[in-house]
């Protein structure tokens, strides 16, 4: 099984890319940054360097990484946001990458998927796109978005052979949310994310959350009337 994982040279695209080599699989890894992208893959990966918000420099990428069984979008923005001093840059700056990177990797990797009647596309949003929390207006957005994007698709390209898979993690230690100063329930490391998410791929899962705590918390999040979702939440 080949995988290609986009959103590699850190967190849990880094833990995912090792935890797969060590199932067996043959990965390649992409993101920015080369050098930490050749230190995750060591002899074992083939590393392939692009800013997914290149849709040019993502589809010669793809040519360079071939035929794969399956696509994983782990690439990511994430900064807090203060709706009342809105800043219009950091809320593109979400877009850009959380949807239009993503964007990016579908055009290149859909069309090839869809000649070969088989491929397997996996992205990685988050719960937070499950319902509207308060310093996570632009996060939330595009999380929500690829959710919504992730289960249009699901229908779309089962006729083709091809299928799709959304994870929505909870909190976990990465380089992203060391940033954080607010409380983070439920917290896991990268590798118990991998792990999570390999075990779920195995399975034929159509849909990974985790760690389950968070899981179930933000499931039930979503039965809540919005009257009293945003009592719940609102800021004091």
């Amino acid at each position: 099984m080949k995988y290609w994982i986009i959103g590699a040279s850190s967190g849990i695209g880094a833990e995912l890319a090792q935890e797969l080599v060590r199932r067996g699989g043959e990965v390649a890894i992409s993101a920015r940054k080369a050098e930490d992208l050749q230190e995750v893959a060591g002899d074992a990966m083939q590393v392939v360097p692009l800013d997914a918000t290149d849709r040019a420099a993502v589809l010669a990428a793809s040519e360079q990484v071939g035929d794969v069984d399956v696509v994983v979008w782990c690439a990511g923005y994430w900064k807090q946001f203060d709706a009342a001093a809105w800043d219009a840059d950091i809320f593109e700056r979400h877009i850009e990458v959380n949807l239009l990177g993503l964007n990016n990797v579908l055009a290149a990797a859909i069309p090839r998927m869809v000649r070969n009647r088989r491929g397997h596309l996996v992205g990685i949003a988050s719960v937070a796109g499950y319902r509207g929390l308060p310093g996570a207006e632009a996060y939330g957005a595009t999380k929500a978005a690829q959710i919504n994007l992730l289960e249009g698709l699901r229908a779309a390209l089962s006729k083709h052979g091809v299928r799709v898979t959304t994870v929505c993690p909870g909190f976990v230690r990465t380089p992203m949310t060391d940033t954080n100063e607010f409380p983070m329930p439920f917290m896991i490391e990268a590798d118990q994310a991998a792990r999570a998410i390999a075990d779920g791929l195995e399975k034929h899962r159509t849909e990974i959350v985790f760690p389950l705590p968070m899981a179930v918390t933000m499931k039930l999040a979503r039965l809540v009337p919005v009257r009293a979702w945003a009592a719940l939440t609102k800021q004091r």
